[in-house]
């Protein structure tokens, strides 16, 4: 994966679920457009070898803020690997989507130096299914903390007020992971993928209850540096806690 002299200040959101067809891609794109409007400079990373978010760039008009791209499916024997993979220097946000049906070893990979990660989840049984079955790898394979506070959820293609939609907000709230956004089944979604653009560049009256999600979405992940440091701090306290405990604890010694 990606390495860059400003690592540190990097975040890297990875935007994962094995299953296909969740709406990764549609994810990534759609914050990648919220970041550049904002005049953040961003990038996408694409790992699915459908390629779908390098097609959305190319399809992007050249008169909105540029987002750099990265085709990382496609491999070379012109350049290193990690030339391919290189992140410019002025990145502040990367954004990885990821491909369907990874291993334990890409899981690992992908999400070693991750800041966030992302899960989208469709409301149907299948899918909250694989959702299950993706968030015990994170915790057990990838080794995710929950301390940390770097995964959540995301809720896509939802309708409220069916049957589906009442299943799946049950599944999450038992999982203990943060559902940062309901994202609706809207056509809004299907018309900026076809016009490169993402929704913060459509017509606020027409976007505006979908954009108020994403919006949402954007503040949790600007979070990553204040949870990090969280994190720290309450890692440093168990272990200064542990210390004293192992200390009160010491057998005695007598006189010598």
């Amino acid at each position: 994966m990606p390495i860059s002299p400003t690592q540190d200040k990097l975040n890297k959101i990875v935007i994962l679920n094995p299953k296909g067809g969740c709406g990764k891609s549609t994810l990534a794109t759609n914050l990648a457009a919220c970041y550049a409007q904002r005049g953040i400079t961003t990038a996408i990373m694409d790992l699915d070898p459908q390629g779908s978010t390098m097609a959305w760039l190319k399809r992007r008009p050249a008169d909105l803020p540029a987002i750099h791209g990265i085709a990382a499916f496609k491999k070379t024997m012109q350049a290193t690997r990690s030339w391919q993979l290189r992140v410019p220097n002025d990145t502040v946000n990367l954004i990885v989507d990821s491909p369907a049906g990874i291993n334990h070893d890409d899981l690992r990979d992908i999400t070693r130096d991750a800041t966030t990660i992302l899960v989208p989840i469709l409301p149907s049984s299948m899918d909250i299914d694989s959702a299950s079955r993706c968030i015990t790898d994170l915790l057990l394979v990838a080794k995710v903390d929950r301390n940390e506070r770097k995964l959540a959820v995301v809720a896509n293609r939802t309708r409220k007020n069916t049957r589906s939609f009442a299943r799946l907000m049950r599944f999450l709230d038992s999982l203990g992971i943060p559902i940062i956004a309901v994202l609706r089944d809207s056509q809004n979604f299907v018309l900026s993928a076809e016009l490169g653009i993402g929704l913060h560049e459509m017509q606020p009256h027409r976007v505006h209850r979908d954009v108020e999600q994403l919006d949402r979405i954007a503040k949790w992940l600007d979070g990553w540096s204040d949870r990090r440091k969280r994190a720290a701090n309450v890692t440093g306290i168990r272990r200064q806690s542990f210390s004293k405990v192992s200390f009160l604890r010491r057998p005695q010694t007598g006189p010598a």
